[in-house]
């Protein structure tokens, strides 16, 4: 290796060894799953860097696909409503990541995704099984539990139905969450003596793309309406590919990576699509490249090769990287601990 290399894979081999446990999960937060592998590295002796970037990787895309399974329950279909479901989760995801980077440690939320929000979801999927199908969510909740009508509730309030309801108290455990890491972040760098207030860009970022994908799919309907699953794969790669450059960068100690190239296809949609309804209410755009229906349903599923492309070579990179680096093997052990071994090194 030559260049830059050196310094990257030197970073991975140092610091990921002084940091096999880096993904240590809070004292306050109890128990979880994210424990358990962590556990079991330091059982086999096999902790390291990889073992976290994996399980934060895995997860990453995990989050989206997670919002489709839920959406179906939910009967939600193809519309805002699963947008708002895949924002949440994306947005969890992410902040608990940044979370991590500017702590080194992983604090899980009140309400977490990989304990609590999984056991919700399992009961949820397990209860819409039981009541025969998603159909049951669309209905009153104040109704089904037999609350009569008053006039002192607005019907506004009294007709929404369940999946609504749902998401007001995910709003508001998501706003809790965020707010609680953010004023964590601010409070451990200030302990540090670094400053504060420089670490709260780091969630731009994700802003950013999320001022992006409302827009794009505002100005193109058909993509909302017809052809939402290929663009949450599309979303959902985005975001991973900006928690794997987080978790990388929390390993090997670099500078918060606040740039993420999958947005710059994403941001020409947006600019391709706004010419003509600029043209139409302004009076001033431009015509658009792509124009509508069927090629733009092209474009999406190029921004989707793209994301594939991009975020695999992302993963491939790493995983070899450190695999030659550290001489060790991705899913298997290669160099099994053996204590006589470890004994005679150390003599």
């Amino acid at each position: 290796m030559d260049g830059a290399e050196p310094d990257h894979a030197d970073g991975l081999l140092v610091r990921g060894h002084q940091r096999a446990d880096a993904a240590v999960v809070h004292p306050e937060s109890g128990p979880g799953l994210p424990e358990l592998g962590v556990l079991f590295a330091r059982r086999t002796r096999q902790s390291g860097p990889l073992g976290e970037l994996f399980d934060h990787g895995v997860d990453a895309v995990n989050t989206s696909l997670e919002v489709l399974v839920f959406a179906a329950s939910q009967n939600l279909g193809m519309g805002w409503k699963t947008v708002m479901v895949l924002f949440g989760s994306l947005l969890t995801f992410y902040v608990q990541t940044w979370d991590e980077y500017h702590t080194k440690t992983l604090t899980l939320g009140l309400v977490s995704g990989p304990v609590e929000g999984l056991v919700m979801l399992c009961l949820v999927y397990a209860f819409t099984g039981y009541v025969g199908g998603g159909s049951f969510w669309q209905h009153s909740a104040l109704a089904a539990l037999h609350i009569p009508k008053s006039s002192l509730i607005p019907d506004i309030i009294y007709n929404m139905h369940w999946d609504e309801w749902y998401m007001v108290q995910g709003g508001l455990v998501l706003t809790y969450n965020t707010i609680s890491s953010a004023a964590n972040v601010v409070r451990i760098r200030r302990e540090r003596g670094q400053r504060s207030r420089v670490a709260l860009l780091g969630l731009l970022p994700f802003f950013l793309t999320w001022t992006l994908i409302p827009a794009y799919l505002y100005l193109q309907p058909v993509i909302l309406n017809e052809h939402l699953v290929p663009f949450i794969f599309f979303a959902g790669l985005v975001n991973a590919y900006s928690v794997g450059q987080m978790i990388t960068a929390h390993l090997v100690q670099l500078d918060f990576p606040y740039y993420n190239v999958l947005i710059l296809p994403l941001a020409y949609g947006v600019i391709d699509s706004l010419g003509p309804v600029l043209m139409e209410h302004v009076g001033v755009g431009w015509p658009s490249a792509l124009g509508g229906g069927v090629y733009q349903v092209a474009y999406l599923f190029c921004m989707l090769g793209c994301a594939i492309g991009v975020y695999g070579s992302f993963v491939v990179d790493v995983i070899v990287t450190i695999c030659d680096y550290l001489d060790i093997w991705c899913l298997t052990i290669k160099h099994p601990y053996n204590e006589a071994d470890e004994l005679k090194k150390q003599k």
